[in-house]
């Protein structure tokens, strides 16, 4: 039906004639002359009808916004003076020759003509396909086609096969709730959908296909946040007889040709990397943000001894933790804003947000300070703080104080929120590995220990007898690839010994029952001469998240849920009949 997109044309087509079809942005009566800006997917252009054509003229005086066209007209160059130049077709316009309105449209719900809707995301959601229209959308979902494309190219070139995994699996829980599926032909059994292809990856390598690769659908029936989603995708990749090093050093350049083909950003070789300790001690999270040049640190030695059980009690408890974080130039917080951040913390689970404003230090010491905490502050202790912080007038100090879990994550958050708020972002992309995981820890509530990734990671082979005699210092060969304070990926070399793999079951609580209902193909297997093998999963909604400048993975994928894992657009979940529930030998119960 058409010839050209419309955003395809440039002053090179001028005196062609060409057929256009799309949506109507906008319409424009000025004096006598009709304007149709026409969209379609590569963009708009402006199309002019004179009265001259009398019939085609009337036609045009019907149209209104998002009717759907099809235009015959001729390129020719905008009059002097009314070139576009923020609009790639904007030396040109469209004499309109012919019009023929392939459908009309009603007022929409929501604002189509500007890059950002102003309706709310409810709203965008219920009516997703005209949200989808907005030239941002679109530009973000054919950036997610464009990273998927790369994938495949260069995961092609390196030798890696393409293969599905079932969607109709087994429950086999993985940290998350399964979405279950009951068998109409298996009466009161049920399928799950898959948390990941976990399994099946590792069964794909000891079927000795030795890379694999998949961009999979995955499911989780967890609570929802703005990177989260009931279903999603991710890539998923699997190799053989290769070293955690090689394997990084291969995804690193994956994600490097990403970024340089996709959108022009060359990101470093190699990236930096930090054990777990190192990033859990300087920054309060595996998956710091290293633009934010704030560092949290160690004051615990420093407060054990003063009448202050707020800072003495964690940091004598073992399991406790006292930090500092200094905020350059932050004296010129007002006790407002100071506020506002304790209660951010408190979000965390912080009880309160102790600090110190840097007046006068260089020449009034002590007194040049000003906090409510000082009274209880020796002058030791007081100094100690100033020279390992390494404050300076017009600088403030805070403290976090409490479980080490506690302190991680609230002062680990505000060390984020600050570099935010105050504009100390350095860099645009800083991505790195955190590396050197445990392979356990210890879960209070219980008195168990839970697996830091999944009970499928294998410990460094040096570290093997810790099963047995220290399981908290045990190691794992884990790796994880951040960027910007988001996890992109996570992986790791696998168990391949049947041996250690139950010892592992074990050590979780899983007991041999348990481990042969749940997993025994992948047991079985493990003793058919499985190879070293290992992995990563990425998150491709995070990937073009970040990539895109989006705010929330819902605005890269063309039908999400909602944060209550509803689809408004359809409605769903829904209720089904009677007839199809005793088909499938189930029967609703109500909740108590």
């Amino acid at each position: 039906m058409r010839t050209q997109y419309c955003g395809d044309l440039n002053s090179q087509h001028t005196g062609q004639e060409v057929v256009l079809c799309g949506w109507v942005q906008r319409r424009r009566d000025h004096g006598g002359v009709i304007f149709i800006d026409l969209r379609d997917r590569e963009g708009l252009v402006q199309v002019v009808f004179d009265p001259d054509r009398a019939e085609i003229f009337a036609r045009a005086e019907q149209v209104r916004s998002e009717y759907v066209l099809k235009i015959t007209g001729r390129v020719r160059p905008r009059p002097e003076g009314t070139t576009n130049p923020d609009l790639p077709t904007g030396e040109i316009e469209i004499l309109g020759l012919d019009l023929e309105i392939l459908n009309a449209a009603e007022t929409p719900p929501i604002q189509l003509d500007s890059h950002t809707a102003d309706a709310s995301e409810e709203l965008r959601l219920r009516y997703r396909y005209l949200d989808l229209r907005r030239p941002e959308m679109q530009a973000r979902l054919r950036t997610r086609s464009r990273v998927t494309q790369a994938m495949r190219r260069f995961l092609d070139e390196q030798g890696f096969l393409d293969i599905e995994t079932p969607i109709l699996t087994k429950s086999t829980p993985e940290g998350a709730r399964d979405y279950l599926v009951p068998s109409r032909t298996h009466p009161g059994e049920f399928f799950a959908l898959p948390q990941s292809p976990q399994l099946f990856k590792q069964l794909l390598m000891m079927s000795g296909l030795d890379r694999y690769y998949q961009i999979a659908r995955c499911f989780r029936d967890e609570d929802l946040r703005a990177d989260r989603q009931p279903e999603f995708t991710q890539l998923d990749i699997e190799v053989s007889f290769m070293s955690e090093d090689e394997l990084m050093a291969l995804m690193e350049g994956l994600v490097r040709t990403l970024f340089s083909e996709v959108i022009g950003v060359e990101l470093p070789d190699p990236f930096p990397r930090l054990t777990y300790d190192e990033a859990m001690r300087r920054f309060g999270s595996d998956r710091p943000d290293l633009r934010v040049p704030l560092e949290l640190i160690d004051v615990a030695d420093l407060m054990d001894g003063v009448d202050f059980q707020v800072f003495a009690g964690p940091a004598k408890d073992p399991e406790g933790r006292v930090v500092a974080l200094r905020l350059p130039k932050g004296g010129e917080l007002s006790r407002k804003e100071i506020d506002g951040y304790t209660q951010f913390v408190g979000i965390y689970g912080a009880k309160g947000l102790a600090y110190i404003k840097v007046n006068e230090w260089a020449t009034k010491g002590r007194e040049g300070l000003q906090s409510p905490i000082l009274k209880f502050l020796p002058d030791a202790t007081v100094e100690g703080i100033m020279a390992r912080t390494g404050a300076v007038d017009g600088d403030l100090i805070f403290f976090g104080a409490d479980k080490t879990r506690v302190v991680n994550e609230s002062i680990g958050a505000l060390r984020v929120k600050l570099g935010q708020d105050r504009g100390l972002l350095e860099g645009e992309w800083r991505p790195l590995w955190v590396v050197d995981f445990p392979m356990f820890e210890h879960d209070p509530a219980n008195g168990r220990w839970v697996a830091l990734h999944h009970p499928f990671t294998a410990p460094k082979e040096e570290q093997l007898g810790l099963l047995e005699t220290d399981p908290g210092a045990c190691l794992s060969r884990a790796y994880d690839m951040v960027l910007n304070g988001t996890e992109l990926g996570g992986g790791s070399i696998r168990i391949h010994r049947d041996a250690v793999q139950r010892q592992v079951f074990k050590l979780l609580n899983i007991s041999d029952e348990q481990a042969e209902d749940r997993f025994g193909f992948l047991l079985k297997a493990l003793r058919f001469g499985c190879p070293p093998h290992g992995g990563i999963a990425f998150g491709l909604d995070r990937l073009v998240m970040l990539m895109t400048g989006a705010h929330s993975i819902r605005d890269v994928m063309a039908f999400p849920k909602t944060q209550t894992a509803a689809c408004l657009l359809t409605d769903a979940p829904s209720a089904v009949d009677e007839a199809q529930l005793k088909e499938l030998a189930l029967r609703l119960r109500t909740r108590a």
